[in-house]
Protein backbone atom coordinates (compact mmCIF):
# COMPACT_ATOMS: atom_id res chain seq x y z
CA UNK A 1 0.00 0.00 0.00
CA UNK A 2 2.61 2.53 -1.02
CA UNK A 3 0.18 5.33 -1.90
CA UNK A 4 -1.60 4.95 1.44
CA UNK A 5 1.68 5.03 3.36
CA UNK A 6 2.89 8.10 1.47
CA UNK A 7 -0.43 9.88 1.97
CA UNK A 8 -0.44 9.07 5.71
CA UNK A 9 3.11 10.32 6.13
CA UNK A 10 2.30 13.49 4.20
CA UNK A 11 -0.70 14.19 6.43
CA UNK A 12 1.45 13.53 9.53
CA UNK A 13 4.02 16.00 8.33
CA UNK A 14 1.42 18.64 7.49
CA UNK A 15 -0.26 18.30 10.88
CA UNK A 16 2.97 18.48 12.84
CA UNK A 17 4.39 21.45 10.93
CA UNK A 18 1.24 23.52 11.53
CA UNK A 19 0.74 24.01 7.83
CA UNK A 20 -2.41 25.67 6.53
CA UNK A 21 -3.06 22.84 4.05
CA UNK A 22 -4.91 20.61 6.57
CA UNK A 23 -7.41 23.44 6.98
CA UNK A 24 -8.08 23.25 3.26
CA UNK A 25 -8.48 19.46 3.35
CA UNK A 26 -11.54 19.68 5.63
CA UNK A 27 -13.65 21.21 2.85
CA UNK A 28 -16.73 19.18 1.86
CA UNK A 29 -15.31 18.87 -1.66
CA UNK A 30 -12.61 16.50 -0.36
CA UNK A 31 -15.22 14.35 1.36
CA UNK A 32 -17.02 13.91 -1.97
CA UNK A 33 -13.79 13.29 -3.88
CA UNK A 34 -12.71 10.66 -1.36
CA UNK A 35 -16.14 9.01 -1.36
CA UNK A 36 -16.10 8.91 -5.15
CA UNK A 37 -12.76 7.12 -5.25
CA UNK A 38 -13.89 4.82 -2.42
CA UNK A 39 -17.03 3.78 -4.31
CA UNK A 40 -15.00 3.22 -7.50
CA UNK A 41 -12.61 1.05 -5.48
CA UNK A 42 -15.44 -1.01 -4.00
CA UNK A 43 -16.93 -1.58 -7.45
CA UNK A 44 -13.52 -2.48 -8.87
CA UNK A 45 -12.91 -4.98 -6.06
CA UNK A 46 -16.43 -6.42 -6.45
CA UNK A 47 -16.13 -6.94 -10.20
CA UNK A 48 -12.45 -7.94 -9.95
CA UNK A 49 -11.34 -5.80 -12.90
CA UNK A 50 -7.68 -5.55 -11.84
CA UNK A 51 -5.52 -6.54 -8.91
CA UNK A 52 -7.08 -6.34 -5.44
CA UNK A 53 -3.90 -4.67 -4.23
CA UNK A 54 -4.57 -1.62 -6.39
CA UNK A 55 -8.18 -1.31 -5.23
CA UNK A 56 -7.20 -1.70 -1.56
CA UNK A 57 -4.52 0.97 -1.84
CA UNK A 58 -6.82 3.40 -3.65
CA UNK A 59 -9.65 2.73 -1.21
CA UNK A 60 -7.45 3.16 1.86
CA UNK A 61 -6.09 6.46 0.55
CA UNK A 62 -9.56 7.72 -0.38
CA UNK A 63 -11.10 6.84 2.98
CA UNK A 64 -8.16 8.43 4.76
CA UNK A 65 -9.02 11.67 2.96
CA UNK A 66 -12.70 11.28 3.90
CA UNK A 67 -11.83 10.45 7.50
CA UNK A 68 -9.59 13.47 7.84
CA UNK A 69 -12.02 15.88 6.17
CA UNK A 70 -15.07 14.53 8.01
CA UNK A 71 -13.62 14.05 11.48
CA UNK A 72 -11.07 16.88 11.81
CA UNK A 73 -13.65 19.66 12.38
CA UNK A 74 -15.15 17.66 15.25
CA UNK A 75 -11.96 17.70 17.34
CA UNK A 76 -9.58 20.34 18.67
CA UNK A 77 -6.77 21.50 16.42
CA UNK A 78 -4.14 20.02 18.73
CA UNK A 79 -5.92 16.68 19.15
CA UNK A 80 -3.37 13.85 19.02
CA UNK A 81 -5.98 11.56 17.50
CA UNK A 82 -5.08 12.47 13.94
CA UNK A 83 -1.32 12.29 14.31
CA UNK A 84 -1.37 9.00 16.28
CA UNK A 85 -3.82 7.25 13.97
CA UNK A 86 -1.82 8.31 10.93
CA UNK A 87 1.38 6.95 12.46
CA UNK A 88 -0.45 3.76 13.38
CA UNK A 89 -1.55 3.35 9.75
CA UNK A 90 2.00 3.88 8.51
CA UNK A 91 3.55 1.39 10.93
CA UNK A 92 0.81 -1.19 10.47
CA UNK A 93 1.06 -1.00 6.68
CA UNK A 94 4.83 -1.31 6.84
CA UNK A 95 4.56 -4.26 9.24
CA UNK A 96 2.11 -6.03 6.95
CA UNK A 97 4.32 -5.39 3.93
CA UNK A 98 7.51 -6.57 5.62
CA UNK A 99 6.33 -9.55 7.62
CA UNK A 100 3.49 -10.94 5.54
CA UNK A 101 3.89 -9.84 1.95
CA UNK A 102 7.69 -9.95 2.03
CA UNK A 103 7.75 -13.53 3.30
CA UNK A 104 5.15 -15.23 1.13
CA UNK A 105 7.83 -17.42 -0.44
CA UNK A 106 8.20 -19.21 2.92
CA UNK A 107 4.60 -20.46 2.88
CA UNK A 108 4.10 -24.20 2.78
CA UNK A 109 1.40 -25.74 0.56
CA UNK A 110 -1.04 -26.41 3.40
CA UNK A 111 -0.87 -22.81 4.62
CA UNK A 112 -1.35 -21.61 1.07
CA UNK A 113 -4.48 -23.76 0.66
CA UNK A 114 -5.87 -22.43 3.95
CA UNK A 115 -5.25 -18.89 2.80
CA UNK A 116 -7.09 -19.62 -0.44
CA UNK A 117 -10.09 -20.91 1.53
CA UNK A 118 -10.12 -17.77 3.67
CA UNK A 119 -9.88 -15.58 0.58
CA UNK A 120 -12.84 -17.33 -1.03
CA UNK A 121 -15.10 -17.03 2.02
CA UNK A 122 -17.80 -14.38 1.83
CA UNK A 123 -16.82 -12.62 5.04
CA UNK A 124 -13.26 -11.98 3.86
CA UNK A 125 -14.16 -10.43 0.52
CA UNK A 126 -12.38 -7.11 0.07
CA UNK A 127 -15.52 -5.27 -1.01
CA UNK A 128 -17.31 -6.39 2.19
CA UNK A 129 -14.46 -5.11 4.35
CA UNK A 130 -14.42 -1.87 2.35
CA UNK A 131 -18.13 -1.38 3.01
CA UNK A 132 -17.44 -1.92 6.71
CA UNK A 133 -14.77 0.77 6.61
CA UNK A 134 -17.20 3.21 4.98
CA UNK A 135 -19.83 2.49 7.62
CA UNK A 136 -17.25 3.02 10.36
CA UNK A 137 -16.61 6.54 9.06
CA UNK A 138 -20.19 7.49 9.82
CA UNK A 139 -20.16 6.14 13.39
CA UNK A 140 -18.65 9.18 15.06
CA UNK A 141 -19.25 7.97 18.61
CA UNK A 142 -17.05 4.91 17.97
CA UNK A 143 -13.79 6.61 17.04
CA UNK A 144 -11.73 3.39 17.27
CA UNK A 145 -13.88 1.51 14.78
CA UNK A 146 -12.26 3.14 11.74
CA UNK A 147 -8.68 2.11 12.66
CA UNK A 148 -9.87 -1.41 13.49
CA UNK A 149 -11.63 -1.76 10.14
CA UNK A 150 -8.59 -0.34 8.35
CA UNK A 151 -6.45 -2.95 10.10
CA UNK A 152 -8.76 -5.66 8.77
CA UNK A 153 -8.40 -4.16 5.30
CA UNK A 154 -4.61 -4.19 5.64
CA UNK A 155 -4.70 -7.85 6.64
CA UNK A 156 -6.91 -8.61 3.65
CA UNK A 157 -4.40 -6.72 1.51
CA UNK A 158 -1.66 -8.97 2.87
CA UNK A 159 -3.73 -12.05 2.09
CA UNK A 160 -4.38 -10.86 -1.47
CA UNK A 161 -0.72 -9.99 -1.96
CA UNK A 162 0.45 -13.39 -0.80
CA UNK A 163 -2.04 -15.22 -3.02
CA UNK A 164 -1.37 -13.12 -6.12
CA UNK A 165 2.39 -13.45 -5.93
CA UNK A 166 2.41 -17.22 -5.75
Amino acid sequence: MPVFIAFSLTLCFLIETASSLPDLLVAPLFIYIGLGFAVISILGAFFKKTSEKIWCDLFASATLLVWFAYWKPLFNDDSPLFFIFLLYFVFMSAFVALFFVGRQHKLDDESFRQMQLIAKSNIAQPWAIMLGVLVSLELLQHYLLYPVMMTLLMLRFALSSCLESR
